[in-house]
């Protein structure tokens, strides 16, 4: 098992590894459709996208936070 002071890198790999997943699967069909190959393509863009996902969301998450943080009340 991971060691949860390691939890937010974690957090970061996941998230990141989903959500280029499926927007590159989105973007590689509406380029070029469902064509034979098309899930060698689809991870084929998915790859690099992850790559500079994870660490993006690395930098960006702390940000993130604080913005939530000061749009929402307690209630």
């Amino acid at each position: 098992m991971i060691p949860k002071k390691y939890a937010h890198i974690v957090f970061g790999l996941i998230l990141s590894g989903m959500m280029s997943f499926l927007v590159s699967g989105i973007s590689t069909y509406l380029a070029v459709g469902m064509i034979p190959g098309f899930l060698g393509e689809w991870i084929w863009a998915w790859l690099p996208s992850w790559a500079v996902a994870f660490p993006i969301v690395l930098v960006v998450a702390p940000f993130a936070r604080r913005l939530v943080a000061a749009i929402t009340i307690e209630e």
